[in-house]
């Protein structure tokens, strides 16, 4: 059955969705179509069969080997309503590699924030650059924080000045996301970032990367970490097989978290659980 004037043209603009960002939540699609959610699972689900888009956990993305534009970062408070359940699988599995009196280093970012949320009441030593995390510690942890000086970079979320010596932290673990991966390691579009993150990568014995998938279907601007600087990477169980042979290739201990698929969904291709 031909697709009528209207479903060709919603299916028109969900592609064009994914020329201005590699990845897009149901409510992103939602916001730009205007039409009831059933009607874009409809949309997803023959755009997926077709291999025109990527069906993955709550939205869409090119398809593998699609050609991947250079995105910009998203501000802090838009990353928070993005691949929730994901990163909360892959907090879970973060927490757990903490030992109590561990000193961390917490960079900011919505999956670190969600991460560290779950470490409020340990006793452990956290240092963050994040402004919204060292708040949320601040009402509701016990645990000791250290604040990063410097000016409030209110888009990223972090404090930062470049002005200010390298704070004095050396920690056993330094938790992080990343905008992008792929080849050429942790990349990221707001230069703010690389010096951030470069700089606390050599006050850390290990450094451990919280990606949720759809991070490898991303190409930001600036290169700052290469995958031989990763000791562990957590990722979600929608990682393809040559993402997780890429990063194991090159010696990254990688922990995938298993994320509850939403009600009807089903996992297809090399979207299903790596053993």
């Amino acid at each position: 059955m031909r697709a009528d004037g209207a479903e060709s043209e919603r299916h028109r603009l969900i592609q064009e969705a994914l020329k201005q960002r590699p990845f897009a939540t149901v409510k992103d699609l939602l916001d730009i179509l205007g039409v009831s959610p059933a009607t874009i699972r409809r949309d997803i689900a023959k755009l997926h069969q077709a291999g025109v888009i990527r069906k993955v956990f709550g939205g869409i993305a090119l398809p593998e080997n699609a050609h991947v534009q250079r995105m910009h970062a998203r501000p802090f408070s838009e990353n928070r309503v993005v691949n929730v359940e994901a990163k909360k699988a892959i907090a879970l599995e973060a927490a757990q590699l903490c030992r109590d009196g561990d000193s961390l280093i917490v960079n900011g970012g919505t999956s670190c924030f969600i991460f560290a949320q779950l470490l409020a009441r340990r006793s452990l030593k956290i240092f963050t650059n994040s402004m919204p995390l060292a708040a949320w510690l601040w009402e509701n942890g016990v645990c000791h924080v250290t604040i990063a000086g410097g000016e409030l970079h209110r888009e990223p979320g972090v404090v930062y000045s470049p002005s200010l010596p390298e704070p004095e932290v050396y920690a056993s673990k330094f938790f992080l996301g990343a905008q992008s991966l792929g080849e050429g390691g942790i990349m990221e579009s707001h230069p703010l970032m690389v010096h951030i993150i470069t700089g606390l990568a050599k006050r850390a014995d290990e450094i451990i990367v919280l990606a949720d998938s759809s991070k490898f279907d991303i190409r930001a601007r600036y290169p700052v970490l290469p995958l031989a600087r990763i000791g562990t990477l957590i990722t979600d169980d929608r990682i393809s097989e040559s993402n997780h042979e890429r990063l194991t290739s090159e010696g990254i201990n990688v922990i995938v978290a298993s994320v509850r698929p939403q009600e009807g969904e089903r996992r297809e291709g090399n979207e299903r659980p790596l053993p």
